[in-house]
């Protein structure tokens, strides 16, 4: 059995379960967590920032049950509401980050959760995936090329598909997948001890 999160790296829900989903991982280390992009902002949907007029009273929401930090950076990044949250850019970048260090995918997904939401940088530019790989320890190099290489937007491509194949209609989504067998243990929102109550029902 494995763990299969499916989120979006311009999702603020998924910024918010970052921390649920690393003590999940902490308390189940025998089970290996795979990491798909849902694609949140792709074809029209990606338009400036000002076009989605909820995002900060998600936000405050999104930080109070959650815990989440929404940085001074990150205020920054969209105070003119000009930014275009791109999820196509975001999957090649996580795809990229998946490809160097496949068993941390799930700490990297956080990572540059953090990245957008806290530090304010953007999940289109190169240097964003450069900065997050030398924290990590990881090659900024093969990192960068891997998100610039023709391959990662096939593979953002097939993780789009692959959230569709297993779904899942909103991110975040935490399943457990055992062979064709797939449990919901969350959406949205849950805490650590909700997502283990619900394993162990099954």
């Amino acid at each position: 059995m494995k763990l299969v999160y499916v989120f979006d790296a311009y999702c603020g829900w998924s910024h918010g379960f970052s921390g649920t989903l690393s003590e999940v991982a902490a308390r189940h280390p025998e089970l290996p967590v795979e990491v798909v992009s849902g694609g949140l902002f792709t074809g029209s949907r990606r338009v400036p920032i000002r076009e989605f007029g909820y995002v900060q009273g998600a936000n405050a929401k999104i930080a109070e049950l959650t815990g989440a930090e929404f940085g001074e950076g990150y205020d920054r990044l969209i105070a003119d509401g000009s930014f275009v949250m791109d999820s196509e850019a975001a999957a090649r970048g996580v795809a990229a980050l998946r490809q160097t260090a496949p068993d941390r995918a799930a700490e990297l997904a956080a990572a540059l959760q953090t990245a957008f939401y806290v530090d304010g940088h953007s999940l289109s530019e190169a240097m964003t995936y450069r900065t997050v790989a030398q924290a990590a320890g990881l090659d900024p190099d093969a990192v960068v090329a891997a998100f610039e290489a023709p391959g990662a937007q096939a593979a953002a491509h097939a993780d789009f598909r692959r959230a569709v194949q297993l779904g899942v209609t909103g991110f975040p989504t935490l399943l457990a997948v055992d062979g064709d067998s797939v449990t919901p243990l969350a959406y949205g929102q849950a805490t650590a001890d909700e997502v283990d109550a619900r394993f162990s029902t099954h």
